[in-house]
């Protein structure tokens, strides 16, 4: 899916009404550093700096949804406690309808202690009573559900297996779904997919995958039939299994299939992704889409997630942002009046303290000398930007014979040069303009423009940049080579 394509996507999800069914966790992370082992027992002792409070289990699913600005309302069960009561404002302070959320007195609200050094978790410490609710707690359920339905776009079950989706439950809200023509997606807990019966999808990961058919999926082609038998078991329209670095399978009841590569980057921590893509899914399924752009959607969003610390959620802008990043051409290629692609790109290097190096030409026949320059340039720095000149100014630079290569090759053949970080194209007859976009910290020019006068040199200094001349390799240039190809 291109890029236009995505970001009208995006931009026209509206804010459809989701309803969320289930586990309401409260998530704890308590972080600092280990610096001595305890004279008590082996065991490294936590000098404790941070203590924060997070929306977890189906909470981190309205969170989500929140964040890309659906209006969310949740059905749920709590204590009558102080984390009950936490979770409760919390969640009133994102916007989510908790009037369907049940208080039970002796009911324990569950809590997950998460203990962090750096980037590692050491000890994760859980308080949960594992039970349906009870009594008055699911009679106010049973009776909210039909209603929350009927006003619900899409409807997800959260199950992170703490009780609240008892049998009961699930029944009754796919049958309020089924009466309302409404999609129910299911995050599944367990081997038996059978007590989701009758939901639109479940969204299981590979291991849960392999659970509930009680074998391992060792490749892509065994997911199909895999997908087939989980359909079966409980007469679903389609199942969505996420595959980490291998991106997201989905197959439907009429044979319908297809994989969607992993979006991420880079993967620091894979707590929440489920919470993401069954949030963005039902985003997608509420505001109209196919289940095919709705992967799509979920497949971006969760790739940004996993390369952030903890559960956390995509807002709209930064899923925009990074659609803006994703390049043609290897992903290296960016459009020249793609201003927001570029400005993203060099936003995410320079967040991660990368040295930006540009160098810029026509690149028209591509020669031993032009590899050994642009291996020079990037020496210079961690990342590369190759600025080219489309075809109207190389021709008003070298002639009307030229280029021999138009833009689109010349682009697709450096991008696939190793040592190139991104190509971008510019009009100009001179690289001012994008070198001032660019703004690099390494701008570097053949030694031939020693004594010409370096383009872009004032701006880069004036900004702490500083401008390097390449060492040329003698005898090669594309004019020789043209003039030696008409003898």
């Amino acid at each position: 899916m291109e890029n236009k394509e995505l970001i009208e996507l995006v931009t026209g999800l509206g804010r459809p009404r989701i309803l969320i069914v289930g586990d309401l966790i409260l998530d704890r992370y308590i972080s600092g550093k280990v610096e001595r082992i305890s004279p008590e027992a082996p065991i490294p002792v936590l000098a404790a700096s941070h203590d924060e409070m997070r929306i977890g289990g189906a909470g981190n699913v309205c969170a989500n949804l929140r964040a890309m600005e659906a209006e969310v309302e949740l059905l749920s069960v709590v204590g009558e406690d102080v984390l009950g009561r936490r979770l409760l404002e919390m969640l009133g302070e994102i916007g989510v309808s908790t009037s369907g959320v049940a208080v039970e007195r002796e009911r324990l609200t569950t809590e997950k202690t998460r203990l962090v050094s750096g980037v590692n978790q050491m000890l994760r410490v859980d308080w949960e009573e594992t039970r349906a609710p009870s009594g008055a707690a699911m009679e106010k359920l049973l009776a909210a559900i039909p209603a929350a339905v009927a006003a619900a776009d899409a409807v997800i079950l959260s199950d992170y297996g703490k009780g609240m989706l008892a049998p009961e439950i699930i029944a009754a809200t796919v049958a309020a779904a089924k009466r309302d023509g409404t999609p129910v997606l299911v995050d599944p807990k367990g081997s038996d997919f059978s007590r989701y019966r009758g939901a639109t999808l479940v969204t299981p990961n590979r291991k849960e995958a392999e659970t509930a058919v009680g074998r391992e999926l060792a490749g892509l082609s065994e997911l199909a039939t895999a997908g087939d038998e989980l359909i079966a078991a409980a007469e679903l329209d389609a199942v969505v299994i996420t595959l980490g670095a291998e991106g997201i399978y989905w197959r439907t009841a009429a044979g319908e299939e297809c994989r969607a590569p992993t979006e991420a980057r880079k993967v620091f921590d894979v707590v929440g992704a489920g919470d993401t893509v069954i949030a963005h899914l039902a985003l997608g399924l509420g505001a109209g889409l196919d289940l095919g752009r709705a992967v799509v959607l979920a497949n971006h969003a969760a790739g940004l997630v996993v390369a952030r610390a903890g559960a956390v959620s995509v807002t709209r802008a930064e899923l925009l942002a990074a659609i803006g990043q994703r390049r043609v051409g290897g992903g290296k290629v960016l459009a020249g009046d793609d201003e927001g692609a570029l400005a993203s790109l060099l936003a995410e290097w320079r967040s991660e303290g990368r040295r930006i190096v540009f160098t810029n030409g026509c690149f028209d026949v591509i020669h031993a000398g032009h590899v050994q320059y642009l291996r020079f340039a990037r020496s210079q720095g961690d990342v590369l930007i190759v600025g080219v000149n489309d075809d109207a100014s190389v021709s008003r630079l070298k002639g009307p014979t030229r280029p021999v290569n138009v833009l689109p090759d010349r682009a697709l053949v450096l991008a696939a040069l190793e040592m190139v970080d991104a190509v971008v194209d510019f009009a100009e007859d001179t690289p001012a303009n994008i070198i001032q976009r660019v703004t690099p910290d390494v701008l570097v020019k053949g030694e031939d423009w020693r004594d010409k006068g370096v383009v872009g040199r004032e701006w880069v200094e004036k900004h702490g940049g500083r401008v390097v001349l390449a060492p040329l390799l003698e005898g090669r240039s594309t004019t020789a080579i043209l003039a030696r190809g008409a003898d």
